[in-house]
C-alpha cells in the first residue's frame, strides 16, 4: 500500500450493519465488543480491532464493550487487564460496559451442564495426545472417543466431581458431542472445559476447571447482548462451532459473527508469545520499548492516539490478507507531528563555535515561533550567547559538492539568528576539529546581509544555556520485512536498532518538556521525552520517526 493512496478502502462490514439496520434486525440495536485475552500488551494489530468495533459502535450510534477473555490463568494477570485497559483509553476510546469471561463462570457451567443433559456433551478420558491422534487429519475422518457414548447420567456425575475437584488435571475433559466426520476439524467433538488448578487472578481457587475460549466466547457474547461479533480470519473456520453452541442453547441470543484481515505490518512480529520472548530474553528493554510493536512502545516513542487511528483508518477493512508497509504507519505519524509538534533545536554531534567579536557578558534572548505556520502556539526564548554549538556534520574542512554549510572563510545562517564566517578551525594533537572561531555580521538579525547571499542555515544551541541531554535513536527492530519467515526470527534483529547519543545538548526551552508532546528538533527529526527514564538535571528523548521517509540514521 503506498503512502500516497488518500482513498480509505470500503468497510464491509459497516455495509452488513447498515443492511442489518434496513432489516430492522436486532431490533434495530448495534452492540459490538473488544475482547482481549490478558495475557500479554495490546499491540498495533489490536489497535486494528479496537478502532473497527469501537468505530461501528461510534458509526451507527451503538455500544461497545471491553471484555477479558481470561479463561487461562496460566498466562493472565492483572498488570495486563490494567495496560490494556489504559491504552484502550489512551487511543481515545470509552467501552459501555467492562466484562470479565470469569463473571460468567457460573452461568457457563450451567450451559455445560444444559448440554449434558440435551446429550450434547460427554467427558472423556483420553489423554490430550490421544485426542490429537483420535481427531484425525484435514483429509481423514476422526475416530470416536471410546467414552462418546457414556450414558447422561454418568457424564453429568462425572463433570460434577471435576468442578468439586476430584481428579487430577488433565485426567478429564468435556467435549461437544458434535461430528466426529465433520471436514471441518473444530467440529469434531472440540473439548470445553478442562481441568486445571491454577489460582485466578480474579476468582481466586474457587474453580479448578475452566472453560476453553470457542465454547466462552459465542456465550459471552451472548449474555452482554452483542450483536455483532467482529473477529479476525483466523476465526472463520470457527464459527460453525461458535453457531452451533449457541444454536442448543435456544435461550440465548445468537449475534452474527464477522471476520476481517488481521493487520500484517512489515519489520514488525505480533505474536504474543514472541513479543514475550523478547522481553523475557532482553533482547528489548520491556514491553514499552519504543522498538515494540505495543501500543504502550508506540505511546512511548512518541506516536498519538490520532496517528494510530489515522494509520487504521488509512489501511481498512478487509477480507484479504495483506501486508502493510511500515512506511504507512511513518506517514501517519509525520503528517500528525509536521502540523501538531513543537519546533527546537537540538545539537546531537557538538561541535564548539566561539564567535570573537560578540561580548563575552551579553546574553541576546531571541524570541522564536515553536511553530512556522501555526502561530497560536505561540513563541520561545532561545539565548544566543558569545560561544554555541553545532552539529560537527554542518563544518567541512574538504566540502563535498553542493555543501550549503558552514566551510573555513565560508559563510552560514544559524536558524533565527545571525550570520556566521568561519575564520579559523583549532585542532587538538591528534588533528581532530574541536574549535571554530568565527566572527558574526550584528547587521543579519532577521534579514539576510547586504550585498552577498548566504544559502545555507543550520541549527545551533548557546553552550552556556543549552541542557545536557541522552538522545535515543530507534530504528526499526527487524532488518527484514517479515522476520516471522525467518527459521528463527530472532537472527533477523537490527542490531543497529538503537544508537544512543549521550553527550547531546538541547535548548533551553526543553527544561519543561513535557511526557507525550511531540517535537521536531530541526533539521533532526521527531522527538518526545523518555518520561519513565528522565530525572532531574537528564532529559532523555526517544526518536519517533525521522523527517523524511527512508531517512533513518540518516537526518
Amino acid at each position: 500500500m503506498s503512502t500516497n493512496d488518500n482513498l480509505v478502502p470500503a468497510n464491509f462490514i459497516s455495509q452488513i450493519i447498515t443492511h442489518d439496520l434496513k432489516e430492522h434486525k436486532n431490533q434495530g440495536k448495534v452492540a459490538t465488543r473488544f475482547p482481549p485475552e490478558p495475557n500479554g500488551y495490546l499491540h498495533i494489530g489490536h489497535a486494528k480491532s479496537i478502532c473497527l468495533n469501537f468505530g461501528i459502535a461510534t458509526e451507527f450510534k451503538g455500544t461497545c464493550n471491553l471484555r477479558f477473555d481470561d479463561t487461562n490463568p496460566e498466562k493472565e494477570s492483572i498488570e495486563y487487564m490494567q495496560s490494556i485497559e489504559r491504552d484502550v483509553q489512551w487511543l481515545g476510546f470509552e467501552w459501555a460496559g467492562l466484562y470479565h469471561a470469569s463473571d460468567y463462570f457460573e452461568q457457563l457451567y450451567g450451559y455445560a451442564i444444559e448440554l449434558i443433559e440435551k446429550g450434547l456433551a460427554y467427558v472423556d478420558s483420553l489423554s490430550a495426545e490421544q485426542i490429537r491422534l483420535y481427531r484425525g487429519t484435514l483429509t481423514e475422518p476422526g475416530k470416536e472417543s471410546p467414552d462418546r457414548n457414556r450414558s447422561i447420567a454418568d457424564n453429568l456425575d462425572l463433570f460434577q466431581r471435576m468442578r468439586a475437584g476430584e481428579f487430577a488435571d488433565g485426567h478429564y475433559v468435556l467435549r461437544a458431542k458434535i461430528d466426529m466426520a465433520s471436514p471441518n476439524i473444530n467440529m469434531r467433538d472440540p473439548a470445553i472445559y478442562r481441568i486445571r488448578r491454577v489460582h485466578h487472578q480474579r476468582t481466586g481457587d474457587d474453580w479448578c476447571i475452566y472453560p476453553m475460549y470457542d465454547y466462552t466466547h459465542c456465550i459471552s457474547d451472548a449474555i452482554e447482548g452483542i450483536t455483532h461479533s467482529i473477529c479476525t480470519l483466523e476465526f472463520e473456520d470457527h464459527r460453525p462451532l461458535y453457531d452451533w453452541v449457541l444454536d442448543q442453547l435456544p435461550s440465548l441470543a445468537h449475534p452474527q459473527q464477522i471476520e476481517f484481515a488481521r493487520l500484517q505490518l512489515e519489520y514488525t512480529i505480533v505474536s504474543k508469545r514472541k513479543l514475550n520472548q523478547l522481553v523475557m530474553e532482553k533482547h528489548v528493554q520491556g514491553w514499552d520499548d519504543p522498538r515494540m510493536p505495543t501500543i504502550a512502545g508506540l505511546r512511548r516513542a512518541g506516536f498519538t492516539p490520532k496517528s494510530i487511528r489515522d494509520f487504521c483508518e488509512r489501511i481498512g477493512v478487509t477480507k484479504q490478507n495483506s501486508w502493510i508497509e511500515m512506511g504507512v504507519l511513518e506517514y501517519c505519524i509525520r503528517e500528525d507531528l509536521n502540523e501538531n509538534a513543537l519546533r527546537a533545536m537540538a545539537v546531537l554531534q557538538p561541535l564548539r563555535v566561539v564567535i570573537e567579536n560578540y561580548s563575552d557578558e551579553q546574553t541576546l534572548e531571541l524570541e522564536i515561533s515553536n511553530h512556522p505556520q501555526r502561530h497560536e502556539l505561540g513563541k520561545r526564548i532561545v539565548p544566543f550567547s558569545k560561544v554555541i554549538l553545532i552539529e560537527q556534520d554542518d563544518f567541512a574542512e574538504i566540502p563535498p559538492p553542493k555543501f550549503k554549510r558552514l566551510i573555513e572563510g565560508g559563510e552560514v545562517r544559524l536558524r533565527g539568528s545571525y550570520v556566521i564566517k568561519c575564520n579559523e578551525v583549532i585542532k587538538n594533537a591528534d588533528g581532530k576539529i574541536i574549535e571554530l572561531r568565527c566572527s558574526y555580521d550584528p547587521d543579519t538579525l532577521g534579514k539576510n546581509p547586504e550585498g552577498r547571499k548566504v544559502k545555507g542555515v543550520i541549527h545551533w544551541v548557546s553552550e552556556q544555556h543549552s541542557l545536557p541531554a541522552e538522545i535515543r535513536l530507534y530504528d526499526r527492530l527487524f532488518k527484514v520485512p517479515a522476520p516471522d519467515n525467518e527459521e528463527n526470527f530472532l537472527d533477523a534483529i537490527n542490531p543497529d536498532s538503537l544508537q544512543v547519543i549521550t553527550d547531546a545538548r538541547v535548548e533551553a526551552s526543553l527544561v519543561n518538556a513535557k511526557a507525550e508532546t511531540g517535537y521536531q528538533f530541526e533539521r533532526t527529526g521527531y522527538f518526545c521525552l523518555d518520561a519513565p527514564d528522565s530525572v532531574d538535571g537528564k532529559l532523555v528523548f526517544n526518536r519517533t520517526v525521522s523527517l523524511r521517509e527512508g531517512g533513518w540514521g540518516n537526518d
